[in-house]
């Protein structure tokens, strides 16, 4: 089953209509963070997580292209669902899967498009691609675990949890249109997370200190 692609969205009265781009050109005239910068072409910050030049625009494009393609295929595989025989619990289950998958990454292109406060959330399309694939892998090992009980596994969750792992990465590369080797080599999100807690843990630190010096420098 393949995602439509490259079909023009005319407005934003889609799935991302209700929203406001967190990052929107009249929100970022007004801040002062040194990593966003301005040119011919509009805003743009070197990533946090790649050090690569990412301009806001296209990444908001790119969000709406994501959920639009989701929102479509959503449609198609309720449809598909629906219309499933009972008695094909294979077939069932795979559609479970795959609208796991797809549901997660709209929800997340949703919170990512209206996030106001995390410059983090802008990256480029591969690393977008390898984060979703991380919070993919995280529910399919909440639900083995049986841990995640607000998604529809059916009768057979072993079945569902058995479609995440094998269609995962084919999944994701349908939405985000990318080739096969996409994921060969992965961002992992999880180790980028602890890469930044430690270095906010560093500077923490160091401002304590700096402020018991001037303290016992005043006694």
């Amino acid at each position: 089953m393949s995602v439509e692609k490259d079909t023009p969205i005319a407005t934003i009265a889609g799935p991302l209509a209700d929203l406001e781009r967190g990052f929107a050109p009249s929100r970022l005239e007004h801040q002062r963070e040194p990593k966003v910068k301005k040119d011919e072409r509009g805003y743009f910050m070197m990533t946090l997580s790649e050090n690569i030049k990412v301009y806001f625009e296209d990444y908001y494009q790119l969000l709406e292209l994501l959920a639009d393609r989701s929102s479509r295929e959503l449609e198609r595989l309720n449809t598909a669902f629906e219309s499933c025989p009972p008695d094909h619990p294979e077939s069932l289950s795979f559609y479970r899967a795959r609208r796991i998958i797809v549901d997660l990454v709209l929800k997340n292109v949703r919170m990512f498009y209206s996030d106001r406060n995390n410059l983090g959330v802008v990256m480029t399309p591969w690393c977008l691609g390898t984060v979703m694939l991380e919070k993919v892998e995280l529910v399919r090992d909440r639900i083995a675990r049986g841990e995640l009980t607000t998604v529809d596994v059916g009768e057979y969750p072993y079945d569902v949890v058995r479609y995440i792992d094998e269609i995962r990465t084919k999944s994701l590369m349908d939405i985000f249109d990318f080739p096969p080797k996409a994921f060969a080599m992965r961002w992992q999100y999880t180790e980028l997370i602890k890469r930044y807690s430690q270095a906010l843990t560093n500077v923490t630190t160091s401002l304590q200190n700096i402020l018991e010096l001037m303290k016992n420098y005043g006694k």
